[in-house]
């Protein structure tokens, strides 16, 4: 703990300093700091039995996780720029971030050592190919983004280290566990098993082609070598995953965005039913593939499917959020979580009534889901990376999340939220759950 506050107190200063050299070149350099931490409880619950994955039926208190980064972007030649964000993620998640599809504190991920590690987070060259007779907009200098004029109509290649989220499935009230909702599968799409590392970044490749209420995308970026591994796989040919959307915003007096999302994932994710068929005559060696402790260099692993994603401005005060998405669920979850079907919405209310605006209260409600391949294979007693609980009676994931985010003072926001879980990993006989969380966020 006294490692986590130093950290923080030395980032703070540091970035209060970077802060004051991007004023005196807004057009050149963009400096920006975050500090997150978040600890979380949940209260004991009846559970007819318990396997390797499961959350633990016992209470858990005060597990806290911290991460800190540094964003920095710069100018290179016109139209052309760099960013460079350097992290430091600790801590850990209830139950060793376990027991739970759609887990409920995103700043986490599933390493088994909590100390807190440094590492480069984003690392990508961006360059800006204007359109013709294209207008230009003003932007404002936030996180890995200039103060500048940008063409309104334009083509954007990007090519590095980065996160599929920064890109794709956007939301304006349900995107990032910093500031609003918490739960995994309200941070994006929880049936888009994107491709990640397990601190949630990939290299590649991502084309933008940019109107002033349209957009489409196109990315290739690779896989890790195991499943929710750190170490990335370099056989591009065989282990990659394409993504693609598409997006339309409207104007008006309720502005709004629709996406629509369709990815392709190639990897040495193992199949289901060929596992289970290997079980049932004594062949056990592709089981720790699955838990992501063994790497099993035979691809042909493939998985694909579709998301919704919609946001809409429904009043001054009151915004409103939907997703729905699917994949096939024929073979292991490699990189985000076991979740195969997942439909959610939810609102988001600025506090102007109450004199507090800005604050927020967010209250959403998921359903989750998978495949029939994967209830067999979790029926059978056997184990994912996040979730299995040695037995299955299966049942849909509910999970309602409340938080509210309080602004304290220019740069420190505060956050209570609550979370209750039905069915936690899709299980009727255990459960249910009520989490409790506080979160405190720095931004400079």
């Amino acid at each position: 703990m006294q490692k986590i506050i130093g950290l923080f107190i030395l980032s703070s200063l540091t970035s209060s300093v970077f802060a004051q050299s991007a004023n005196d070149s807004l057009a050149k350099w963009s400096y920006h700091f975050q500090f997150t931490t978040i600890t979380q409880s949940h209260l004991s619950f009846k559970a007819k039995y318990s396997g390797d994955n499961s959350l633990l039926d016992k209470a858990e208190n005060n597990d806290l996780s911290v991460t800190s980064t540094f964003f920095l972007y710069r100018r290179l030649w016109k139209n052309a720029s760099v960013c460079w964000n350097e992290e430091m993620a600790g801590g850990e998640g209830l139950s060793s971030t376990r027991g739970v599809a759609g887990f409920p504190n995103g700043e986490t991920f599933r390493i088994g050592n909590p100390t807190p590690a440094i590492y480069l987070a984003r690392f990508f060259l961006q360059q800006v190919f204007p359109l013709k007779n294209s207008k230009y907009i003003e932007t404002e200098d936030a996180l890995n983004q200039l103060k500048d004029v940008l063409p309104s109509s334009r083509i954007t290649i990007t090519a590095g280290k980065f996160s599929m989220d920064d890109f794709f499935d956007a939301n304006r009230f349900s995107h990032d566990p910093r500031t609003q909702f918490m739960n995994w599968s309200l941070m994006s799409n929880g049936a888009w098993d994107y491709a990640a590392n397990t601190r949630g970044y990939t290299t590649g490749v991502v084309a933008e082609f940019i109107k002033p209420l349209w957009a489409f995308r196109l990315s290739a970026v690779i896989e890790p070598k195991k499943a929710n591994g750190l170490a990335m796989d370099d056989n591009v040919a065989r282990s990659h995953a394409l993504t693609f959307e598409i997006q339309k915003s409207w104007v008006g007096t309720k502005p709004g965005t629709i996406r629509f999302l369709a990815f392709n994932n190639s990897s040495q994710a193992p199949n289901y039913q060929a596992t289970l068929q290997q079980v049932k005559v004594g062949d056990s060696s592709s089981l720790a593939v699955y838990t992501g402790d063994k790497e099993w260099k035979i691809y042909g692993g493939k998985k694909y499917g579709f998301g919704i994603n919609a946001d809409e401005q429904l009043t001054q005060n009151t915004g409103l959020f939907f997703k729905a998405s699917w994949n096939d669920g024929r073979t292991a979850t490699w990189a985000f979580t076991e979740i195969d079907r997942s439909i959610s919405a939810g609102l988001n209310i600025i506090g102007d009534k109450w004199k507090r605006p800005s604050d927020v209260l967010g209250i959403a409600q998921v359903i989750n889901g998978i495949s029939k391949d994967h209830r067999a294979f979790l029926k059978a007693g056997l184990y994912g990376f996040i979730i299995g609980d040695g037995k299955l009676n299966y049942s849909a994931e509910e999970i309602t999340e409340i938080y509210y985010s309080a602004k304290l003072t220019k740069t420190l926001y505060a956050s209570a939220d609550y979370q209750f879980v039905n069915n936690p990993a899709y299980n009727k006989d255990r459960g249910p759950v009520h989490v409790f969380a506080l979160r405190a966020h720095v931004i400079l």
